[in-house]
């Protein structure tokens, strides 16, 4: 009967394949630390055959030895010309980065335009302020259009506005107007057929 590879032991590292795999456990069996050390260094000399292009990475005879460590389960016992990782150090997890994990109200238009939403709701009256309200109706219609392209209404923008706002922004479809986009016509392909110069 067949043996296939999903019958048999699980990779630590699958890149280097089963024959290297196979060389480390061999190793492992070798009772003369000599002869088991000068095993080590053949394997590593097959995983740099194997992968050249990790030469020109400035500490890959490192890497190379760490991989084999791992491949052992860390049983290897051998004079590693190196410091290799040991299983603690493997086990460690990094520290959790904190995130903020504020409650976006329209996932669609994120929480930057929420912010700068309030932003413009702080800005004093004017010009200025109306400007930047326009943008940013132009830009939330626009974030709408990419997941809708059928049904963007000026009063839903416009009624998310004042939401975000809580009021304090009010646009009216009957005195404001934003622009009109359209979807992008695909380029067409070429039909690789060129015609001859006369």
């Amino acid at each position: 009967m067949l043996t296939y590879n999903s019958q048999l032991k699980k990779l630590a590292l699958p890149e280097y394949g089963r024959n290297i795999q196979q060389m480390v456990d061999y190793c492992l069996t070798i009772e003369d630390r000599e002869e088991r050390t000068a095993c080590a260094y053949s394997i590593i000399d097959v995983m740099d055959n194997l992968f050249p292009e990790l030469r020109a990475e400035a500490d890959y005879r490192h890497k190379l030895w760490d991989h084999l460590a791992i491949m052992s389960d860390f049983r290897l016992d051998v004079d590693f010309p190196f410091e290799v990782v040991n299983q603690t150090r493997m086990d460690t997890r990094p520290e959790v980065i904190p995130y903020d994990h504020e409650p976006i109200a329209f996932r669609h238009y994120g929480k930057l335009i929420e912010r700068m939403i309030q932003r413009a709701a702080d800005y004093p009256e004017g010009e200025e302020r109306d400007a930047l309200v326009m943008l940013l109706a132009n830009h939330m219609k626009k974030l709408i259009f990419q997941i809708n392209k059928e049904d963007v209404d000026d009063r839903k923008i416009f009624k998310d506005l004042a939401y975000y706002s809580q009021g304090r922004i009010r646009l009216k479809a009957d005195t404001h107007m934003l622009h009109e986009f359209q979807v992008a016509p695909q380029p067409q392909q070429s039909s690789g057929k060129r015609k001859k110069k006369k």
